[in-house]
């Protein structure tokens, strides 16, 4: 049984066709560019609205811009939707591919009545939409209502829908009922003077083919779901049911722009932050379910569903965004995070070989304690620094002082004791620690803070016997000895 948010929605289907097939929605970008964040949480929407109801999620590259389309901006957003981890179903399709397809629905709408050639020229398309605006309407083709007899002979033309004379209202299941007054609606061209298809015709015969039931996308688009209910209607296909979701906007809640900062999808990826991360926030970025915050993507798929989606924009929050991938830090497997982070421990040390056994096998121990201290990889590759550093390192500045006085005294009389610890775990560190303060009278920063300096060069850590335990005595011994400048 489907969950009770998706059967709300199918029931409301009834309102806007007669679909009865099982939910396919499409993400449909123009290849002109990164995969934007706004597009990813679109893509995001639709398949998790797919996935939840068993349905199929389809991918449609719209390049019938092919001045604007290139072949390194699909992939780079076929590159985003792999690594935020939405999977479609089948191979993407190609718009432009489908041209031949696009004109011969042109030729049944001509055959209908409802579109018809247009042989204005460049001056009489100005004049008209000019005299247009005066009277506070849309473009009306000139050529709409003139036999077809009238037609210059060897004049470029286009062809036109004959926008309706109706008002024109579609069922948004976001935004409600929505009403245009016809005379908004402009004879819409359909096929450009050299037969290339419009963005809206292109889509319509698209989303009909693919069997698309529900359009999800930004409410940028609903204008044009007003142009494209009139082209369905003309055909006899059934409308999908649409969502207009509104826009994402900058921290200062201006529409998101460049000013923002990060704008694509990779560039998330690049400052580490986890795609069930960065997943799990798009979500909350314009939808509720309740008070609930942290999703996995079973409970998501389980609880989405367009009657949460919000009238309001969502507003882009980076503190919100890191501790929202914090919480999926500290729920993610140790060794994918090992994986995920070894790049980024291999870039702040040189000739690091995070393949090592040596490497692989510090890390895992430390990872429990480390992965709830940070919100992003590069802040997870910080806090492990201290175990993979080059070593022998200088103190410096704030790192220093604590090595200052009888310091090197209190670790030198400490290293015997560590030579003979039996068991080097946290717990027995610890306790032989308090026993070398007791035994020296003094208080535990005395001995904490130079020894925490030794070992890390002053390098964020958590408490001092894990770090004891994860380095080793080996390695512990060592960097005692770097800087107290005497013998293990």
């Amino acid at each position: 049984m489907l969950p009770p948010a998706l059967l709300l929605q199918c029931n409301m289907v009834s309102r806007v066709s007669n679909i009865t097939q099982p939910i396919v929605t499409r993400f449909a970008p123009s290849p002109t560019g990164y995969l934007h964040i706004g597009g990813a949480r679109t893509a995001l929407f639709n398949w998790l609205l797919a996935r939840g109801a068993g349905g199929k999620f389809l991918l449609r590259i719209e390049d019938t811009d092919r001045a604007r389309s290139t072949d390194d901006a699909t992939r780079a957003i076929l590159d985003g939707l792999n690594w935020l981890g939405l999977d479609w179903d089948g191979e993407p399709v190609s718009q432009n591919a489908n041209a031949s397809r696009h004109a011969g629905v042109v030729d049944d709408l001509l055959a209908s009545g409802h579109a018809f050639r247009c042989y204005m020229t460049e001056a009489e398309a100005t004049a008209a939409r000019e005299m247009a605006f005066a009277e506070g309407r849309a473009l009306r083709s000139l050529w709409r209502d003139k036999p077809a007899s009238d037609a210059p002979a060897d004049q470029p033309f286009v062809v036109r829908f004959r926008a309706s004379d109706s008002d024109v209202v579609i069922a948004d299941a976001v935004q409600g009922d929505v009403r245009w007054n016809a005379k908004e609606f402009d004879d819409l061209v359909l096929l450009r003077s050299d037969g290339t298809p419009t963005y809206n015709l292109a889509v319509v015969v698209d989303d009909h083919d693919m069997g698309i039931t529900h359009i999800v996308r930004g409410d940028d688009h609903l204008v044009n779901a007003g142009r494209q209910a009139q082209i369905y209607d003309a055909l006899g296909w059934d409308r999908p049911v649409f969502a207009h979701v509104p826009l994402i906007h900058g921290p200062d809640g201006k529409k998101l722009s460049k000013r923002h900062g990060a704008l694509g999808v990779e560039a998330y990826r690049d400052m580490g932050y986890l795609p069930e991360g960065l997943r799990n926030y798009l979500l909350r970025l314009g939808w509720a379910y309740g008070d609930q915050e942290y999703f996995t993507d079973t409970e998501a798929q389980s609880a989405f569903g367009l009657t949460g989606l919000n009238k309001a924009p969502g507003r882009l929050d980076f503190d919100k965004m890191a501790s929202v991938n914090a919480h999926h830090m500290k729920r993610a497997d140790n060794a994918r995070l090992l994986e995920l982070v070894s790049p980024w421990c291999a870039e702040r040390v040189e000739g690091l070989d995070v393949t090592s056994d040596a490497f692989r096998q510090m890390m895992l121990a430390a990872m429990d304690v480390l992965k709830t201290r940070a919100s992003t990889l590069a802040e997870l590759a910080d806090q492990a620094y201290f175990l993979f550093q080059r070593t022998p390192f200088t103190l410096e500045g704030k790192a220093a002082k604590p090595m200052k006085g009888d310091a090197p005294d209190l670790l030198t009389r400490l290293v015997p004791r560590l030579k003979v610890v039996t068991v080097w775990d946290s717990e027995t560190l610890h306790a032989e620690l308090a026993v070398f303060v007791e035994d020296e009278g003094i208080g535990f920063g005395k001995i904490g803070a130079p020894l925490r300096a030794a070992l890390t060069g002053g390098a964020p850590a958590p408490d001092l016997s894990l770090v004891m335990e994860w380095l080793g005595r080996d390695k512990v011994l060592r960097r005692i000895a770097d800087q107290i400048k005497t013998d293990e």
